[in-house]
């Protein structure tokens, strides 16, 4: 494979793009990590079939979390992981078209979106009011809630309005809410992922950076 065999290239943000995920970070200005961890892993494992329900039930916990708690999580606690902004960098540079698809907010994602110089993101839009969450999300054009098929939808959607097939387009993730995506593009690749995950793609990282995915094309260019 070249680099330049493909256009666009969709990036899962939490436990791919960043170290963490966040919800669960900010959750833990409640006291609920723990509780809203278990749910999140439970979900990105495929244990929980319905990504939305699972968001739902830990949004809810969250009910009452200062608004503040959001800029602590990022200063604090997200950082982006290792060999991300090299693979960033030589997509950019073989003229791919970058994409982050998240089911986590829209706080971090434009944030880490603006940061690594995407073309393009979709996340969840949390709803505050008197600087309190209120453990549910703003309604937006497409819908309220980024889960799997609305990864793939947009990933399908984004390729079209640039004149780009499915088989033109990488997809890289970690949880099962990344698999619908994944299963349509053209070079899937799992990071760090969940069993059910690394089972179905193409390519595996188990160790080392998100760099490591650049041996596997003829050149980093």
């Amino acid at each position: 494979m070249k680099l330049t065999d493909f256009k666009l290239a969709a990036f899962d943000m939490d436990s791919t793009l960043i170290n963490i995920e966040c919800i669960d970070e900010v959750a833990g200005a409640a006291g609920r990590k723990a509780e809203v961890a278990a749910i999140t892993e439970a979900a990105m494992r495929g244990e929980i079939t319905d990504f939305k329900d699972s968001l739902r039930r830990r949004l809810a916990l969250l009910k009452g979390v200062p608004a503040s708690a959001l800029e602590d999580v990022y200063a604090q606690r997200l950082q982006i992981n290792p060999g991300v902004e090299k693979t960033v960098a030589a997509f950019k540079a073989a003229g791919i078209k970058l994409l982050l698809v998240s089911g986590g907010f829209t706080f971090f994602s434009d944030r880490v979106a603006k940061r690594l110089g995407f073309d393009f993101a979709r996340a969840n839009v949390l709803e505050i009011e008197d600087g309190l969450l209120t453990g549910k999300l703003v309604t937006q054009a497409w819908g309220d809630i980024v889960d799997g098929e609305e990864k793939k939808k947009m990933l399908l959607q984004t390729a079209a309005q640039l004149g780009f097939q499915p088989n033109q387009t990488i997809a890289i993730g970690d949880g099962a809410n990344d698999l619908p995506m994944m299963l349509v593009a053209g070079l899937s690749v799992a990071y760090y992922a969940k069993p059910k995950v690394r089972g179905q793609a193409m390519i595996q990282i188990n160790q080392g950076g998100m760099d490591e995915l650049l041996g596997h094309f003829q050149t980093s260019l």
